[in-house]
């Protein structure tokens, strides 16, 4: 069904193009938006380095029922990046000012090819994303669950006129609908037709209207207006909003028949589109009505009787407090009628045409709670009209119904942001490889996971015979390669293993180091140069005064420093793979950003060996937490791997600024506001743009290399140049990337490297919550085996 989807959106893209370019031509701005509505972003939405919540609300009506959303989920999710897009134009006017201290950043949702939307989740890293009203866009919704966000859809209905097509076709969207994690529809009648058009019953629920919570009518009217109606002091003010096209001749029809009787009203007239400003301006003048326009009010004051022709943008719901009548446009056609809400918020006594199918249950309560009128045609709309203006008080009345039903309504934006709360913590973010890649690399992983697969097998079964230490070991690994964390965590498991007065020693691998087969054995405080022994390595003995061991027989190497150094306990660094040496504890990383590799094995994804290999596991790590974050989802699925282990919560937090030149720290703030060239070749390069940022400091410029990259003279040129391209005020990298220079630093000098531009290196720390049970696990397990280590 996908694979017809985009072959049909593939044949219809040049014909979409030439209708964009001979409806847009005249509009340059529209063509200069066009390269961010194939997933362009501005750099500043590329920092959010995961954990974000992307609302898409395509235009203006839907900003505006979503403003009091926004609200809730920065109580329910605070500290947490929420990010908005739109379709329109006008969307993106009305976001930029309406959600203007609500939403960390504002752009143009993608169009709905897999790229474009890869793309956009690729850069923005949501952990949830949310969409408002009945926005299907199978190709958005697909990669959303592909990266393992969770997605929400609110305010969800299905109109008259779209319920029939809704069930013919759905064999389609009943592959689209099942994949919301959540729908909460407005009423139980839209419910009803979302499940009869293939949504799953259990994912959909009657969750309320948001537009009753929308407070829009709350904002102050226009000055300009309050001075006019000051001025012209009217007998009343009846306001007809979100006229279409063919509703205001019968408005004016109606109007002409009521100014005889009620001369000195004022009627204020708000066409639905702005393209249409014009044309009814000119149905004004040629019908003969005295007319002034809002976007022309001076100091001159019109004299009554006259109309108020409201070619402006976001101020009709401000205007609403301002009337006695309100005439909702979109009904006297068979359109379907508009938002009848925010009327109904103000008080004022609405009127609307026959046709109000789009909100049939909104209207159907006002109806019924008496807060609202409803005629067949322009000769009834004259007649209710009068009858208002006649009687101010039925007017009131009608209002004030209104009113107390639509407070009776409101509470659909905290029951979202509850529900939103609830799948941001159910979120397992992963990085789905791309279709391209899945057809390159499917069988290569299929090797890779089948060699696997035999390997575990062959040690679950004695085939392959497992060596034990006398010293307790305790291994750091991971299922994924590369970008989990391990080291640090190495780095912070020795530290707190010294500090309780037990001699540590590592051993480690020695990833890429030139004599891989040889066993090098270093004293603590010793140093090697990185050739020797690999970045990896080289960050033990910069942090830590421990014998460290390397070589690929990991065994051999442990052998000699117990017979050296006598520890009470090696910690194994990334040896979970390396079941070749027994160990006493297997303490398992696993990156909350990219959790299980992509879903695959390498080289498709990340996976070193399958997840039901979890199971070995004494303890897991989740690294890359951030604080208040609960990651139910991600325990639950690690559960079914291993009921047993102790699930515990890491983060690496910035601490300082390590001048290279000098190896002297410097407090974070000094590049705050300042641009940046921050560079690295890690695992997850995402993982350290999220760092850099929380600096303050701006990414001016980003180059992500391999991981292990050995710089050379030609990279410090592209990376000189780009940092002067972008007026950087320094450079910023790793520490691993620091040992990974040392080559061309050894012949340039670690202070003319980059100069006249200073480098930078980001020092970072541990928190590990529950970090003293991790400890005492430890320590449970292996003081019998300490205890017997000859002294």
């Amino acid at each position: 069904m996908f694979f017809l989807y985009n072959l049909l959106l593939l044949l219809t893209a040049p014909f979409w193009l030439v209708y964009v370019w001979a409806r847009r031509r005249g509009r340059r701005r529209y063509f200069r938006t066009l390269a961010r509505r194939f997933g362009g972003l501005e750099p500043s939405l590329t920092q959010t380095g995961g954990g974000a919540v992307w609302l898409h609300a395509v235009s203006v009506g839907e900003v505006l029922s979503c403003r009091e959303l926004l609200a809730e989920l920065r109580i329910e999710l605070p500290g947490r990046k929420l990010l908005v897009s739109t379709a329109t134009a006008t969307g993106q006017e009305m976001a930029g000012v309406k959600l203007r201290g609500l939403a960390d950043g504002v752009f143009y949702a993608p169009l709905d090819f897999p790229f474009a939307a890869r793309r956009v989740l690729a850069r923005i890293q949501p952990r949830l994303v949310i969409v408002a009203e009945t926005e299907i866009w199978p190709n958005l919704y697909r990669e959303v669950k592909r990266s393992g966000a969770s997605l929400l859809v609110v305010n969800a209905r299905i109109s008259d006129r779209s319920a029939p097509r809704y069930r013919r076709l759905r064999f389609f969207f009943r592959r689209v609908l099942r994949l919301p994690d959540a729908i909460l529809a407005q009423s139980e009648l839209d419910r009803e037709r979302l499940v009869a058009a293939g949504a799953p019953p259990e994912k959909v629920e009657a969750g309320g209207n948001l537009k009753f919570d929308s407070r829009a009518g709350q904002s102050a009217a226009p000055a300009e207006i309050v001075s006019l109606l000051a001025r012209l002091e009217p007998s009343a003010v009846v306001l007809a909003g979100s006229t279409r096209e063919g509703e205001e001749r019968q408005v004016l029809a109606a109007w002409s028949k009521v100014t005889p009787k009620h001369p000195r009203a004022l009627l204020i007239l708000a066409p639905r589109h702005p393209e249409r400003f014009e044309e009814v301006a000119r149905l004004l003048t040629r019908q003969g009505f005295a007319f002034a326009r809002r976007s022309r009010l001076g100091a001159a004051t019109p004299a009554l009787p006259v109309i108020l022709l409201l070619d402006s943008l976001g101020e009709l719901a401000s205007l609403y407090p301002l009337a006695q009548v309100v005439f909702v446009g979109g009904s006297l056609v068979t359109w379907g009628g508009h938002n009848v809400v925010e009327p109904a918020q103000a008080g004022r006594a609405i009127v609307v045409g026959p046709h109000m199918q789009n909100f049939r249950a909104i209207a159907g309560g006002l109806l019924e709670a008496g807060g609202m009128l409803q005629v067949r045609d322009a000769g009834e709309l004259a007649a209710a009209l009068e009858r208002l203006l006649d009687d101010p008080r039925e007017a009131a009345g009608i209002g004030e119904r209104a009113q107390r039903w639509a407070e009776s309504q409101r509470g659909a934006s905290r029951r979202a942001a509850e529900r939103a709360a609830a799948l941001y913590h159910q979120a397992i973010p992963d990085r789905s490889p791309a279709t391209w890649q899945r057809l390159l690399l499917w069988l290569p992983a299929r090797l890779w996971e089948g060699a696997a697969r035999l390997r575990g097998a062959a040690y679950d079964r004695g085939r392959i015979e497992t060596r034990r230490l006398q010293t307790p070991t305790v291994s750091v690994g991971a299922l994924t390669a590369g970008g989990a964390g391990k080291t640090p965590v190495v780095l912070w498991l020795a530290g707190q293993l010294q500090a309780r007065g037990m001699e540590c020693a590592v051993l480690t691998r020695g990833y890429r180091r030139s004599q891989a087969e040889e066993v090098t054995i270093l004293e603590p405080g010793s140093s090697a140069s990185p050739p020797r022994t690999g970045d990896e390595a080289q960050l033990l003995l910069r942090n830590l005064r421990v014998p460290v061991g390397i070589a690929a027989d990991r065994h051999r190497a442990g052998a000699e420093i117990e017979r050296r150094f006598h520890p009470d306990v090696i910690v194994l660094d990334d040896g979970f793979q390396h079941r070749r040496l027994a160990r006493d504890l297997d303490v398992v990383v696993v990156d909350v950003t990219a959790s299980f590799g992509g879903g695959d094995f390498l080289p498709l994804g990340r996976l070193r060996e399958p997840p039901e290999s979890l199971a070995r596991a004494d303890v897991i790590l989740l690294t890359r937490a951030s604080p208040g974050d609960r990651w139910e989802g991600l325990r639950a699925a690690l559960r079914r791997y291993n009921p047993r282990a102790p699930i515990l919560l890491a983060r690496f937090e910035p601490a300082a600024l390590v001048e290279a030149a000098t190896e002297t720290e410097k407090p974070l703030g000094i590049l705050a506001r300042r641009p940046v060239t921050a560079f690295c070749a890690v695992g997850n390069p995402d993982a350290f743009w999220r760092d850099a940022a929380a600096t303050g400091a701006e990414l001016a410029r980003r180059r992500a290399y391999r991981d292990h990259h050995q710089y050379a003279a030609s990279d410090v040129r592209e990376l000189l140049a780009a940092a002067r391209d972008s007026r950087s005020a320094a450079l910023l990298t790793t520490e691993k990337d620091i040992v990974n220079l040392w080559h061309v630093r050894e012949s340039a000098g670690a202070g003319s490297l980059f100069s006249p531009l200073p480098l930078y290196w980001l020092k970072t720390r541990v928190v590990v919550e529950g970090g003293e049970r991790l400890i005492e696990t430890i320590e449970q397990k292996l003081p019998r085996r300490a205890a017997a280590l000859p002294r």
